[in-house]
C-alpha cells in the first residue's frame, strides 16, 4: 500500500465517523482514487506530500479532456460494468463533475494538513473552485405529474408505497432520505405538519402537508398496518427501509412509462417553484426546505423559465389583482 492509498484510507475512516453519507463516501472514495491513480502513472507520485497546486491545476485540464468513463481505478471491473456500452461514454466530463472531484480533492488535502498534520503546505490553497453549470430544471406540468402518478400500481404493496413516497414528496419539499427515514410518530395530524431530524447534526424543522394529502396518509397508515409492523412509514416488504436508489428507479421507471423525465430531486424543485409561484415567499420556503439563509434558497430556486415568469405574473398583476 502507497502512502497515498494509506492516507485515502485514513480519510475514509474519518469521514465514516463524522456519520457522513453513503452518497458522500462514495464521490469522496471514487475522486481520490481516480486522483491518485493519475499522479501515479503521469508523475510518479504516491505521497501526498510531493503533490503541488501545479499538478492539481494539470488535472483539472486532463478532466476537461477526458471523455466519460474512459479511466476506472479498477480495470478489472470494466469487465462487469461496461462503460463502453453506455449511451454518454467518452462525451466531455461537465463542469458539474469536475467542480464535485475538486471539491472532494480539497477536503481530503484540508484534512491532511489540518486535522492530520500530515503535510506541511496545503496544495490547495490556491486552487479556485469550479463554478458549475447553471441548467435550468423544467417544471413539471399537472399532466405530466398526473401521468408519473397513474403509473404505480396501487393494488400492490410497493406500487401503493412508492406513489405516496412521490406524493409527499411534492406536496412537502422535503428530500428523499429525509422521507424514507420517516417514522408514523413524526406526523401531526391535527396541525397537518411533519417533524424532520437531521441524522448528522440532530437540527430539527417542521415541514408541512395538505388536507387533501392528510386524507390519504391516513389511508396509507391503516393498509400498511395490514400488511407490515415496520417501524418505518414506506418500509419495504421486508419491513426494512427503503434504499434511495431503489426509490430513484422506482420513480424513473414510472416516468420513463409515462414519457416524464423525473427523478426524487426534481419533486422538492418543483414544490419550491410552484410554492413561490403561487404567493408563497421565499423567508418561509427556505425554513421549510431546511436552507441556512434565505440567500441559499434564492440561489438555488432563482432558475425560472420565461414561461414560469410569465405564469407568475399572470397571478399577480396590479390590473388583474384591483379589478381595474
Amino acid at each position: 500500500m502507497t502512502e497515498f492509498e494509506f492516507q485515502i484510507e485514513n480519510f475514509m475512516l474519518y469521514c465514516t465517523s463524522k456519520n457522513l453519507s453513503r452518497k458522500t463516501l462514495a464521490s469522496y472514495e471514487q475522486a481520490l482514487k481516480l486522483f491518485a491513480a493519475y499522479l501515479r502513472d503521469k508523475f510518479d507520485i504516491t505521497d501526498p506530500a510531493r503533490v503541488q497546486s501545479g499538478h492539481i491545476r494539470q488535472y483539472i485540464k486532463y478532466l476537461r479532456e477526458r471523455g466519460k468513463y474512459t479511466v476506472v481505478v479498477d480495470e478489472a471491473r470494466k469487465e462487469c460494468n461496461h462503460p463502453d456500452r453506455r449511451s454518454d461514454y467518452n462525451k466531455p466530463v461537465s463542469a458539474t463533475t469536475i467542480g464535485n472531484y475538486v471539491r472532494n480533492i480539497k477536503v481530503f488535502f484540508n484534512y491532511l494538513f489540518e486535522v492530520e498534520t500530515a503535510i506541511s503546505k496545503n496544495p490547495c490553497e490556491k486552487i479556485e473552485n469550479i463554478k458549475p453549470e447553471r441548467k435550468v430544471k423544467k417544471m413539471l406540468t399537472p399532466d405530466e405529474i398526473r401521468r408519473v402518478l397513474k403509473q404505480f400500481d396501487t393494488t400492490t404493496f410497493h406500487g401503493y408505497r412508492n406513489q405516496m413516497i412521490t406524493k409527499l414528496l411534492l406536496d412537502t419539499g422535503m428530500r428523499v432520505g429525509e422521507c424514507l427515514a420517516l417514522t408514523p410518530d413524526r406526523f401531526d395530524f391535527h396541525h397537518k405538519s411533519i417533524l424532520i431530524v437531521n441524522p448528522k447534526n440532530k437540527q430539527q424543522r417542521y415541514v408541512y402537508f395538505s388536507h387533501r394529502l392528510s386524507r390519504e396518509l391516513k389511508q396509507w397508515m391503516k393498509f400498511r398496518d395490514r400488511y407490515s409492523s415496520s417501524e418505518f412509514m414506506f418500509p419495504t416488504t421486508r419491513g426494512t427501509q427503503l434504499e434511495v436508489r431503489n426509490y430513484e428507479k422506482a420513480l424513473r421507471d414510472a416516468g420513463a412509462r409515462a414519457g416524464v423525465d423525473i427523478h426524487p430531486h426534481q419533486l422538492r424543485n418543483n414544490f419550491a417553484k410552484y410554492y413561490i409561484i403561487n404567493g408563497g415567499d421565499w423567508f418561509t420556503l427556505s425554513r421549510i426546505l431546511g436552507h441556512s439563509s434565505v440567500e441559499v434558497t434564492q440561489k438555488a430556486y432563482l432558475d425560472f423559465t420565461d414561461e414560469e415568469v410569465g405564469q407568475k405574473y399572470q397571478r399577480h398583476s396590479p390590473i388583474e389583482y384591483l379589478k381595474l
